[in-house]
């Protein structure tokens, strides 16, 4: 079966760093498109950043401007999302998704197209 599995999330404060991690099983994250979203109470999910299977390439989302940087590791079949400069707006249970290939090319969007989620990591930044 196909799992994804994030961890990493907690409280820190702004200005703090954080990584989060996404374990992948089922699928190689060499072959499928891996993606973060986060989602706060009352506002719709938001696609943060994702890394294509085929290329390793990544994107990001704009308001994300340089601080988040999301990578691989072929070996542990994991991706992470490294945040930096962490503000309160980064505030929300962060998601990771896996990409069918088949289905489109990575991308950062509200998810739709991503078949695989995982059950999401608290991240709260707050004084």
């Amino acid at each position: 079966q196909v799992q994804l599995v994030e961890s990493g999330g907690g409280l820190v404060q702004p200005g703090q760093s954080l990584r989060l991690s996404c374990a992948v099983s089922g699928i190689s994250v060499d072959d499928y498109g891996v993606g973060w979203f986060r989602q706060a109470p009352g506002i719709e999910r938001e696609g943060v950043s994702c890394i294509s299977g085929s290329d390793g390439s990544t994107h990001y989302a704009d308001s994300m401007k340089g601080r988040f940087s999301i990578s691989r590791d072929s070996a542990e079949n994991t991706v992470y999302l490294q945040m930096n400069s962490l503000k309160p707006d980064d505030t929300a249970v962060y998601y990771c998704a896996a990409l069918d290939p088949h289905l489109g090319t990575c991308r950062v969007s509200k998810g739709s197209e991503y078949a695989y989620w995982g059950q999401g990591t608290q991240v709260d930044v707050s004084s």
